[in-house]
């Protein structure tokens, strides 16, 4: 598979990620906050500083809330916002998903959603995952306009839902593009790909930092859970990135 056959997208909630995923030969980054809450709308100066310091493409997720993708007029007008503000910004794309309390996709706020993106290419992200029929929602989705749908095969783990990232794919009738998510790494994208036949790709491919010299008293904590260390955060790799992208170039 050659270099320009397939797509590399980052998922990335910091500056560093995205300098990270450039320098790792990514097409392009996902840019948002919140991961452990699957991902919500970027600051600002996020947007802006991503846009000033690489060359790849930014697409910004455009999400109000973690939880479920059920939304009220009050967060569809502060995701509009969003959207305005990122394209004053320049960015290369938004990343979208709405849905009615059946689980099917909400096609007339998506649309609002796609029309105050002027034009940039739309992703339609994992809130695919949990619609009730996948092959209606892509069969309403290809009306839309929209570039890609992100999924993993409606299962927590794309490695996990191959068989319906297949299908969708052979469904997709190259209107849109299928791109797979959640799980993906460096380990597995050669089996994934192999299967699918997919060539777009979601990943975050982080490792784990610390943050040196910075004294804290242990017993402080700010995080919601314990869970979630206070003095590490997680950094999108290059070296990880290329190895991805080097697995990939040898099927």
């Amino acid at each position: 598979m050659k270099r320009n056959d397939f797509e590399i997208e980052i998922c990335a909630n910091s500056i560093e990620s995205v300098i990270e995923a450039e320098k790792g030969g990514a097409n392009r980054v996902e840019l948002c906050e919140n991961i452990c809450e699957g991902g919500t709308s970027p600051s600002f100066g996020l947007i802006s500083l991503a846009k000033e310091k690489c060359d790849i493409d930014v697409f910004v997720l455009i999400r109000a809330r973690g939880g479920n993708f059920v939304y009220s007029e009050n967060e569809i007008s502060i995701m509009l916002k969003d959207i305005k503000a990122a394209v004053n910004i320049g960015v290369d794309g938004i990343v979208i998903g709405c849905l009615n309390p059946d689980a099917s996709i909400d096609y007339d706020n998506c649309c609002r959603l796609i029309e105050a993106a002027k034009g940039l290419p739309v992703t339609f992200h994992r809130a695919f995952d949990v619609t009730n029929n996948p092959f209606q929602a892509l069969k309403l989705i290809k009306t839309m306009g929209i570039e890609r749908v992100l999924t993993s095969g409606q299962q927590n783990k794309a490695i996990d839902g191959l068989d319906l990232i297949s299908k969708l794919q052979q469904d997709s009738l190259g209107k849109l593009k299928i791109m797979a998510g959640s799980g993906i790494d460096e380990s597995n994208i050669a089996e994934i790909a192999n299967i699918t036949k997919i060539k777009a790709f979601h990943a975050s491919l982080r490792v784990e930092v610390e943050n040196a010299n910075i004294h804290t008293k242990n017993n402080i904590l700010f995080n919601c859970t314990k869970d979630i260390p206070e003095n590490t955060r997680k950094i999108s790799s290059a070296n990880r990135i290329q190895k991805l992208i080097n697995n990939l170039e040898k099927l």
